[in-house]
């Protein structure tokens, strides 16, 4: 499989190109430039498969000339000591929980892949960076995941506010490869800093700059995996079309989805389950999409205006607008039935349910009594509910036990360097510490 920009009818690159260097040099974003069918590949595994056999068995064609059995057999084996779990609710319901990683959410996946592959690619020779902006979550991820990869540095903006969840052990400055900086500004700043120090080639090109975000493509197409997974473990047992409700802010997890359906996956449809932000909503029902400033809501990582994968979902549109048409439903959330569905969900089942898995849940009730009456929908439950356990505890009424690991990412810790948001300060930080 080769890449190609959005923005672009240049020649396509490998996969080793569009990981490590991330971003096309015209703009735009790295997307597949042809379809894999990976069908005799998964269709005749079953329930007793693996989450790294999974991987290991369908990288190769997949990345076909980049990757053999064995180093992919590796990758997995490195990236994968966690899986998710696949529950039965009833007959029209299940979850597929993506919070059995490091740091409790489904990026955990993504992230584990990419710096296990990056480690690989880079075994021969060469080194890279790793630059990426993160309010929390990715950044604990990726700095669990890039931990003591040779011959790759993590770097990871911070805005303003407290960093939690790292282990100072593992910063540059003791030994390690994870360098936490904290800008002088707001995520938009932080995400700005890294679009200009890729568009600075001579920077870039200096420190083999990549990012861990769901710009690299590495990142975003081993989400397909845990499509791939449910299915598996579902096919022997469930009645109806499969479907699978997508919790969407970025729209990753969805247009991971519906390239898995590209390969082979045999789905129905896609719930993209959108909270009050419903930031392309206007786009699903055929109108222009307007950016929007993101308003606050209890599912805050979903709190976005302008979603980064939006360019590779109107790529995805042109080339199958009859796709998006039948295949995506969206669904609107608000808080009030964020909560209603946390509460709903607890008692139903015993599920106890992050608010962003909740907006999911929502969504495919919702769904399930209108255009996919006939299907069974996977809830994606994207996050650990420790994550936002007194919110859980009163939808629910009753306490959420928080595990140990989860506490340790609550830890705050100091950055190694407080910034201006300018590329002269990053370098001079960067620099001065590696």
């Amino acid at each position: 499989m080769q890449f190609v920009s959005t923005r672009s009818g240049r020649a396509p690159v490998s996969f080793k190109e569009a990981v490590l260097r991330c971003l096309p040099a015209e703009g735009g974003l790295y997307v597949p430039t042809s379809t894999v069918d990976l069908r005799q590949f998964f269709l005749y595994m079953d329930e007793s498969t693996t989450y790294p056999e999974l991987v290991a068995t369908v990288a190769p064609p997949l990345l076909e000339g980049e990757f053999n059995p064995f180093s992919a057999s590796r990758v997995a084996e490195s990236a994968f000591n966690f899986e998710p779990t696949v529950r039965i609710l009833d007959e029209n319901l299940s979850v597929m929980e993506l919070n059995n990683g490091p740091t409790g959410v489904f990026k955990d996946f993504g992230i584990a892949f990419l710096a296990a592959v990056m480690e690989e690619l880079l075994k021969k020779s060469g080194r890279a960076m790793t630059l990426t902006a993160t309010t929390g979550d990715t950044g604990s991820s990726v700095a669990r995941a890039f931990a003591g990869r040779n011959g790759i540095i993590a770097v990871i903006l911070y805005p303003r506010g407290s960093v939690r969840g790292l282990d100072p052990e593992t910063f540059v400055q003791n030994g390690g490869n994870i360098l936490p900086i904290q800008i002088d500004g707001n995520f938009d700043d932080c995400q700005r800093l890294i679009r200009e120090a890729f568009e600075d080639r001579v920077f870039a090109d200096r420190y083999g700059l990549t990012s861990a975000n769901t710009i690299n493509i590495g990142r975003l197409l081993p989400q397909t995996f845990y499509f791939l997974y449910a299915f598996l473990k579902l096919k022997r047992h469930m009645r109806g079309e499969l479907v699978f409700s997508v919790p969407s802010g970025n729209f990753g997890n969805l247009l991971a989805g519906l390239y898995a359906w590209k390969f082979g996956l045999p789905v129905h449809g896609f719930i993209a389950a959108m909270n009050a932000n419903a930031s392309i909503g206007d786009f699903f029902a055929g109108n222009e999409f307007v950016p929007r400033d993101p308003i606050q809501t209890l599912s805050s990582s979903m709190d976005v205006g302008n979603p980064s994968n939006f360019e590779r979902l109107v790529a995805f549109y042109k080339e199958s607008p009859a796709v998006m048409r039948n295949m995506v439903f969206p669904q609107i959330i608000d808080d009030n039935a964020t909560m209603a569905a946390m509460k709903r969900a607890y008692d139903r089942y015993g599920l106890i349910l992050d608010p962003h898995s909740a907006v999911g849940f929502a969504a495919a009730e919702l769904a399930l009594k209108g255009d996919l009456e006939n299907g069974h929908a996977v809830i994606l439950s994207t996050g650990h509910p420790a994550k936002r356990s007194a919110l859980v505890e009163k939808a629910t009424g009753h306490p959420c036990e928080i595990p140990d690991t989860m506490k340790a990412l609550s830890r705050e810790v100091r950055p190694v360097a407080l910034i201006p948001a300018n590329l002269v300060a990053l370098e001079a930080a960067i620099a001065g510490c590696c």
